[in-house]
């Protein structure tokens, strides 16, 4: 028989934590099965962190904390973890891009901005630019790296089920010069197409559902559903059970009022050849 082959604990930070969970783990004779009891996690994502393939989420810390006897270590380790994958991503976002990563469901209402999975390099440049013009070139390009390189999500055959609801107003009022914009319109259909997503356009009207800001809703295989809402600045991660699914509620009313999948495709395939004929001006 093939001796396991042990996670390598000096590759990265989430290895070294995973590793040190594993050997806590055996240290204290529990299966993975007799760990994830009472968690509100399955055993495949138990297993995921000690491979160093996913961080620990600090509920889940505070659980293996009590249940190893850890005295702490796994709840302080978290940010450790947490700074690792940031990647060039806001602070504040550094988890969501990891989550999305492991999602079976993605669902984005965006108001202001097109989404961020199927936003272009010109549009994601303009947005960072634009929202935080102090920040250095290098920076720029590191956060405009990072948003792109999320979208390699789609090159997967398992990719998320994604369905996005964004404005009317954002293909109608272009953030970019009419090249540009006809280019990112065509960006979204292609994958939207070709991913089997669904995008929905809200219309310009006085009231609709969650006017108050941006969210994403995330549902796993083996965990949880999460809603992130996010502002200017920042952005929080929400898992509390009632809330989750008031937002579920509100994100259902939302879509309900948009137009359907394919109006809103046909919209945003004219509005790009618009651009690209010059009839639409920057």
């Amino acid at each position: 028989m093939s001796s396991r082959k042990d996670p390598d604990a000096s590759a990265n930070v989430p290895s070294f934590y995973g590793a040190e969970l594993r050997f806590k783990r055996e240290l204290a004779g529990l299966t993975l099965e007799q760990l994830a009891e009472g968690s509100f996690r399955g055993v495949p994502f138990l297993s995921q962190i000690e491979r160093g393939e996913r961080r620990m989420p600090l509920d889940l810390a505070r659980h293996v904390d009590e249940r190893l006897g850890t005295d702490g270590f796994f709840q302080r380790r978290c940010e450790d973890a947490r700074k690792a994958r940031q990647s060039g991503h806001a602070e504040y976002f550094a988890d969501v891009a990891e989550m999305e990563q492991h999602a079976e469901s993605i669902e984005d209402w965006g108001p202001m901005l097109l989404p961020g999975l199927l936003q272009t390099e010109a549009y994601a440049r303009k947005v960072v630019r634009t929202g935080s013009p102090w920040l250095r070139p290098e920076t720029v390009e590191k956060q405009v790296s990072a948003r792109i390189e999320r979208a390699r999500i789609w090159e997967r055959e398992d990719h998320p089920a994604f369905w996005a609801v964004t404005r009317e107003a954002l293909i109608r009022n272009p953030l970019l010069p009419p090249e540009e914009m006809a280019a990112q319109l065509e960006h979204i259909a292609h994958a939207v197409r070709s991913t089997q997503s669904v995008l929905q356009l809200l219309p310009e009207t006085a009231a609709h559902p969650l006017m108050m800001g941006i969210i994403r809703i995330m549902t796993f295989l083996d965990a949880p559903p999460v809603v992130y809402t996010e502002g200017l600045h920042s952005g929080q991660l929400i898992d509390y059970p009632a809330l989750v699914k008031d937002y579920r509620r509100s994100y259902d009313l939302l879509r309900a009022a948009a137009l359907p999948p394919e109006t809103s495709l046909a919209m945003i395939e004219q509005a790009a050849e618009d651009y690209r004929n010059g009839k639409r001006r920057a």
